[in-house]
């Protein structure tokens, strides 16, 4: 296996499952992220409880990506590691202490009888300020980073830019709409009705921020400009925002139309439209403009070991959440004892 670990093409294998990875986090931990975005905006509390019902089985396990897309990282490729980590300490530190928070808020709104209200806003702003935090590493890595001699060389706040920041407020419309079009698929009557409206105001702001995101990049970074508009990239990749705009307008029209899952599966659609846009940007680098991944990957006989154990865990992971999502298909109902049931404390 060592000599098949040899060859150019391994770094790309290995970098795609990063990449993988770092997509089924965002697809899947972004629906109950956007719960949690637009959870105080629901009007009552029942609608509430019927929320946080809804994602209950699935959101812990929606994170073992992220997890797992850090931990492949340090393996396959540590000279990006050690390089991003310095650069981003500050937003994922507190991404972490966001999710733990939004975590422990889950747990404890359940068993609340007088703060209640309390553990709304910490489950919403945990929601938000992780994704605020993703939003941030996010234009850090578009608009690169600081390195000199191999080692990140800017300070503990290098990661803040208005591109940072245009992610984020991006992030916040795209996580709410995909929160939004899980609502419309997983429950009916007035959260559903509550999650279509929802839902235009959030295709909105991220049909817009799509659109200032990928300006902005363009302007403020040349390489990404060069990547996009130099000939014949132009004509090559012109298909990416024709059928981006195509997707708003689908997701649009169907937020009052019958098929449910509709907008859930277009948002996913737009967000993986997205990461296209992104890696298109990037690529081959894993820290941009200086670090490749054949440069930054591990040696033969770690990435041997890697591959070992990816066989053994990628699989079981993949079955388990397949699992859940089918064993938990269907609407969701609040039951006896649980979120507002004729049993619960609240």
């Amino acid at each position: 296996m060592i000599e098949l670990m040899q060859s150019d093409g391994v770094p790309l294998i290995f970098g795609a499952l990063v990449a993988f990875c770092v997509t089924v986090y965002v697809l899947a931990d972004g629906l109950d992220l956007g719960v949690g975005i637009i959870f105080l905006v629901a009007p009552r509390e029942e609608q509430r409880d019927l929320m946080m019902a809804s994602i209950e089985p699935v959101w812990d396990a929606n994170e073992t990506w992220l997890v797992m897309g850090g931990t492949l990282l340090v393996a396959a490729f540590p000279a990006g590691y050690y390089v991003l980590l310095p650069a981003f300490y500050l937003p994922v530190m507190l991404m972490l202490f966001a999710l733990i928070f939004r975590g422990v808020a889950f747990g404890f709104r359940l068993q609340a009888t007088r703060f209640r209200d309390l553990w709304d806003i910490a489950f919403s702003a945990g929601s938000i300020v992780a994704t605020l935090c993703q939003g941030l590493i996010l234009g850090g890595l578009i608009g690169g980073v600081p390195v000199e001699h191999g080692m990140f060389a800017g300070g503990p706040f290098s990661f803040f830019s208005l591109l940072g920041l245009l992610c984020g407020v991006g992030l916040i419309g795209g996580y709410a709409l995909m929160g939004a079009g899980w609502l419309i698929w997983k429950t009916d009557g007035s959260t559903q009705v509550f999650a279509r409206e929802i839902g235009h105001s959030a295709l909105i702001l991220t049909a817009v921020m799509m659109g200032l995101v990928s300006l902005w990049s363009a302007w403020s970074v040349p390489e990404v400009a060069a990547r996009w508009f130099a000939w014949p990239n132009l004509a090559l990749l012109a298909p990416v925002p024709l059928v981006t705009l195509a997707v708003v307008v689908f997701t649009w029209r169907g937020l009052w139309e019958g098929a449910e899952p509709r907008t859930f599966l277009s948002a996913l659609a737009l967000f993986a439209l997205g990461l296209v846009g992104l890696v298109v940007s990037l690529w081959p680098y894993v820290v941009p403009r200086e670090v490749t991944v054949w440069d930054g990957a591990s040696d033969p006989q770690t990435l041997a070991f890697i591959a070992v154990g990816l066989m053994i865990v990628l699989p079981i992971v993949l079955a388990y959440q397949a699992h859940a999502y089918w064993v938990f298909r269907g609407k969701t109902a609040l039951h006896e004892g649980a979120y507002g049931g004729p049993g619960s404390k609240g």
